[in-house]
């Protein structure tokens, strides 16, 4: 059998008061996928989990163990080295020049191509075996015909200079849509996600309007985030969710179990702005 890696991909927050167009990932190698898969959806079925669908933005008082304890379950993977999770999200100060319509009317996928192509490290491995390549995208929201373009240009990464020496294969049909709700690894990604979108734009600290306090959605909210960075830190024990994740080998960026990356457009001002303390 050929070695290979599943991808599955998710979006989140297009535009914050911070930072926008997160992005996330999950990498397994195609032998652990009955592994994991089979590890999560047991945790999840002992927790006798009401909701069809683990969601960032369904996190309640009432929900939050059940989501700490499948996200430990998800964590528990990645430090055992059957889970790589990405993430990539753009800072607001650094404004884009020069940007046509066209580069406006596709952001959504050009930053996804982004992520596929540069998030995983594929261009710092060097295989001398080819590598099968699938990818698992949440139902992508844009036109048929945008989706099936973006498409062709992920299934264009493979001829890339740059990643010739990864000897990466992708094929056609192996580039998916698929409903989030039938996949748990897709579903721990959207809480990993918000968590982040939810804390770099501070929603820890939103109160209801009128009100002196914060919610209690708001605070069930912010218990799973923190636990999420806890486990975070069990891999990186110095992580600061803010910034681009650092490493002392380019051959980190695949090896590396969890990282972050702040894309910069090459073609970009920063505006800089107040200085936001550090992210924990």
């Amino acid at each position: 059998m050929r070695k290979g890696f599943l991808i599955f991909c998710d979006e989140s927050v297009k535009k914050d008061r911070h930072y926008s167009n997160f992005y996330g990932g999950a990498l397994i190698f195609k032998e652990d996928y009955e592994y994991v898969k089979n590890r999560l959806n047991q945790t999840l079925s002992e927790l006798e989990f009401e909701d069809s669908e683990l969601k960032w933005s369904n996190i309640n008082t009432h929900r939050v163990e059940s989501y700490k304890k499948i996200i430990s379950a998800f964590f528990s993977l990645i430090r055992e080295g059957k889970i790589k999770v990405r993430i990539m999200f753009t800072d607001n100060r650094n404004v884009p020049v020069e940007l046509t319509s066209d580069h406006k009317r596709k952001s959504y996928h050009l930053l996804y191509y982004q992520f596929i192509k540069h998030a995983f490290g594929f261009s710092h491995l060097d295989s001398d075996y080819p590598i099968d390549l699938e990818l698992f995208f949440d139902i992508l929201p844009q036109t048929k015909k945008s989706n099936i373009d973006f498409k062709k240009y992920i299934y264009g990464i493979q001829f890339l200079p740059e990643l010739i020496d990864s000897n990466l294969f992708i094929k056609k049909d192996s580039i998916y849509e698929v409903d989030s709700k039938k996949h748990l690894i897709l579903q721990c990604v959207d809480v990993v996600l918000g968590s982040i979108a939810f804390r770099l734009n501070d929603h820890h600290l939103d109160k209801p309007d009128g009100e002196r306090r914060r919610g209690k959605r708001t605070l069930a909210k912010e218990k799973v985030y923190k636990h999420i960075n806890q486990n975070i830190r069990s891999i990186k024990p110095n992580f600061n969710i803010g910034v681009s994740t650092s490493f002392q080998d380019q051959l980190d960026k695949f090896t590396d179990q969890y990282r972050h990356w702040i894309f910069v457009p090459k073609k970009s001002e920063n505006i800089g702005g107040s200085k936001k303390r550090k992210r924990s």
